[in-house]
């Protein structure tokens, strides 16, 4: 089983206290904390190794150079991607969506030249904001069409609309694997193969999986896959994106400047290899390293104990909450992962969350980047607690005490 004090002790940040009460972070769907681990190898590469990356022939260059490529190495080989070119490093999820919803505009026959109305995009109705607007955005600027499969009063998806819908012939879906509202864990791998049979590439938003379940992106066989590495232990500002090689190669440069270039002229400019062509200028290098040392973080542990873990602390949270009077549970769905959505009748979300937060746990509220999430159920925002492998079943218990006293002073 997880020695779980052991990684706590990994965790620094978590050893604190916040109003005077120990610190209990459930806040791990939004971002979770770093291990010393990434925090050293952040530190060590500017200590030792910062330079720029593939444009020197000086020792720290190669260096820098040698190590970046081998971070992209081990990212691929942690999601089985079939090759390191099938990785490119960006900002995060929304930095990784936004580039395919630009090149995909940008590709030649994606808009239909004679009726542009015949582009459309399909999502779903529990996408997060970054999964969401991007494609909403490109279509809208096209007169097409953003098509969105309905989902239940559980927060499961209707895959009978699902299939009715890619009979509409949308360019390309776009699907959370899960939702950062409802838990939902989505039939991601039967939902590709449904498109690939209508010739649809599929794009999976992975930023609410990658920490929690392991990734096989050749399984799934999604053509893209897309992460921020914050919230699977390593720094902010970096993350990926995976697309099979044949997408790739077709799809145009999302930004131009330096390194994804081939050659320059004031008549023309030809584009670099993959995965450079994606790579625009200085490439956030110690960010990329601390990324690899999450998944080394993530590697070292045995992964099924992990989701067993947090499975049993999801199930806790949610056996424990159902006692409180008036609570209604937002999402659920039988597959669900990692963190519990809620309000309780009479009060407001942010009352709530903020009167726990004297008690030291930290959750979030709001709509979580989901508006459509909660005009679907009616209402103005959640409780959401996010649980990660450093959580604790004390820490649930410490939870749903505070949701319970919190409750009957709001009353």
């Amino acid at each position: 089983m997880l020695n779980i004090n052991e990684i706590r002790n990994q965790f620094p940040v978590l050893d604190q206290q916040v109003y005077g009460k120990p610190l209990v972070y459930l806040d791990n769907a939004a971002t979770t904390q770093k291990p010393l681990c990434v925090i050293e190898r952040e530190r060590d590469y500017y200590l030792h190794e910062n330079c720029n990356i593939h444009r020197g022939v000086h020792y720290l260059s190669q260096k820098a150079t040698e190590a970046y490529e081998h971070a992209r190495q081990t990212i691929a080989d942690f999601v089985h991607a079939k090759e390191a070119r099938e990785i490119i490093f960006t900002r995060g999820t929304t930095e990784s969506l936004n580039l395919l919803a630009t090149a995909f505009e940008h590709l030649d026959c994606f808009v239909p030249r004679n009726d542009a109305k015949r582009l459309k995009v399909l999502v779903t109705a529990m996408e997060h904001h970054s999964n969401l607007v991007p494609w909403q955005q490109m279509v809208q600027r096209h007169h097409g069409q953003l098509l969105v499969v309905p989902m239940d009063d559980k927060g499961v998806l209707d895959l009978n609309r699902y299939a009715d819908l890619l009979k509409e012939g949308p360019k390309v879906v776009s699907i959370a694997h899960i939702s950062n509202v409802l838990g939902t864990i989505n039939p991601v791998k039967e939902m590709v193969a449904m498109a690939h049979q209508c010739g649809i590439p599929v794009v999976v938003d992975g930023a609410q999986s990658i920490a929690h379940h392991p990734i096989d992106v050749q399984d799934m066989d999604c053509d893209f896959f897309v992460f921020s590495g914050h919230k699977m232990y390593a720094p902010m500002g970096i993350g990926g994106l995976f697309g099979k090689a044949e997408w790739l190669e077709k799809l145009p440069p999302y930004q131009f400047g330096g390194e994804m270039v081939d050659t320059v002229s004031f008549e023309k400019t030809t584009f670099n290899v993959l995965p450079y062509k994606f790579e625009a200028g200085t490439p956030n290098v110690g960010a990329a390293l601390g990324l690899e040392t999450a998944v080394q973080f993530l590697q070292g542990l045995d992964r099924k104990e992990v989701e067993a873990h947090e499975s049993q602390l999801l199930q806790s949270a949610i056996e424990k909450l159902s006692d409180i009077d008036g609570i209604r549970f937002i999402g659920e769905a039988e597959h669900r992962s990692g963190l519990v959505s809620f309000i309780i009748d009479g009060i407001h979300p942010y009352d709530l969350g903020t009167i726990i937060d004297k008690m030291g746990v930290a959750v979030r509220t709001g709509h979580h980047c989901a508006e459509p999430v909660m005009i679907r159920f009616g209402i103005p925002g959640t409780v959401r607690a996010s649980f990660a492998l450093y959580n604790t079943m004390e820490e649930v218990e410490v939870f749903v005490n505070a949701v319970k006293k919190a409750a009957m002073m709001l009353r």
